[in-house]
């Protein structure tokens, strides 16, 4: 996906590290799991999906794990359930604050509800409203380049000049390092629990 910055931006930001030693895919997936862990703490209306079931080829049932606050023929992004429900998708009717229909295209018919593990998504918007916020695009870049260091040093922890080592770089301070970044476009719902 990659929204907020790109593989070249990364790539720059790394001092220009080998395009052949790291690919731009490789990268790619760096910033996702980066934008992964910034986008949860972002203001975005959405949902978690936890199951689904498909009575028709033409017609999906979502279930939402909170209230969704959608609306009959609102285009929603989903994104981690199954391919034919994927994508940009039209509500075609609100059954409740926690179910909603979707039309779909080819998509094999059950009519018994299939968990979504882990929780798949719906969106009323993404991360591409944030491309150009530099708070938001700084947060990313910052925790891409401690996932790239993760992956590429011993033990996933940073090595101090006098070889004592640091606490490991993934670890629950990576939030508190980004949320000063973030200031006025945190969800304050995404900081309880």
């Amino acid at each position: 996906m990659a929204s907020i910055i790109t593989p070249a931006e990364l790539r720059a930001a790394l001092n220009g590290v080998s395009s052949t030693l790291y690919s731009d895919a490789t990268l790619t997936e760096i910033i996702d799991t980066a934008e992964s862990v910034v986008g949860n703490l972002l203001v975005k209306w959405n949902a978690p999906i936890d199951k689904h079931y498909s009575e028709s080829a033409t017609l999906s049932t979502l279930h939402t794990t909170k209230p969704h606050k959608f609306y009959k023929t609102q285009t929603v992004a989903i994104e981690g359930v199954e391919a034919h429900i994927n994508g940009n998708k039209t509500i075609a009717e609100i059954v409740d604050d926690f179910t909603f229909k979707i039309t779909t295209t080819s998509a094999p018919v059950h009519t018994d509800w299939r968990n979504v593990i882990p929780n798949g998504l719906a969106a009323e918007n993404d991360l591409s409203q944030y491309a150009d916020v530099a708070p938001v695009e700084s947060a990313v870049l910052t925790v891409s380049l401690d996932v790239f260091k993760a992956r590429t040093s011993a033990g996933s922890t940073q090595q101090g000049l006098d070889f004592v080592p640091q606490p490991y770089i993934l670890g629950r301070t990576i939030q508190n390092r980004i949320v000063g970044m973030l200031g006025a476009y945190i969800d304050v719902e995404a900081l309880i629990g």
